[in-house]
């Protein structure tokens, strides 16, 4: 009996939802079409004076091509030692809620590894717009594998102590910056 959608909107309308409830979690929202992205994504590791940047096996080349930050591969023998010197990650993503402000992730190979967005500072992700964009968790939950591991991202990570002093970055990274691409 659960609504799957909470009132009725265009495609650009949730596009613009999604943007508004991540930009409410502290995530940082840039928009750009598919000849823009790798200019987006340069000036956005260049921005925060990143040297090397994590690029999952299945991560679009072209993304990277304006960029000359050095790529570490998603390699399973990789320590968190190694995970933390690393400035960035890119990754793409499986889904994006726009009622709630989440991105999901599900390991696939453009996502990589759920440690390489946990560990390093800054993660650049890379949404497609609309194709990617739902509405709703329901429909959300449609479109995932319960198999696969699941990452379920709301802004940056960030967490309150006793007197409420926020404190980002404790469980993943305290950057989140989120590309919506259409």
């Amino acid at each position: 009996d659960y609504l799957r959608e909470h009132g009725e909107r265009t495609v650009e309308q949730t596009v613009d939802l999604l943007a508004e409830n991540l930009a409410d979690y502290r995530a940082v929202v840039h928009r750009t079409d598919e000849a823009g992205l790798a200019g987006v994504v340069a000036g956005l590791l260049a921005a925060r004076g990143a040297s090397s940047v994590l690029v999952p096996p299945g991560l679009d080349e072209g993304w990277l091509a304006s960029t000359e930050v050095t790529r570490v591969a998603d390699r399973a023998e990789s320590t968190p030692q190694e995970l933390d010197r690393v400035d960035s990650v890119v990754t793409a993503c499986a889904v994006a809620v726009a009622e709630t402000g989440t991105i999901v992730l599900d390991g696939s190979p453009d996502q990589g590894r759920r440690r390489i967005t946990l560990v390093p500072d800054h993660h650049i992700c890379v949404v497609r717009v609309p194709d990617q964009v739902v509405s709703s968790v329901p429909q959300a939950l449609g479109r995932l594998d319960a198999a696969r591991p699941l990452t379920w991202i709301s802004g940056p990570s960030a967490t309150s102590d006793i007197e409420l002093d926020r404190v980002e970055g404790v469980h993943g990274p305290r950057t989140l910056e989120v590309v919506l691409v259409g």
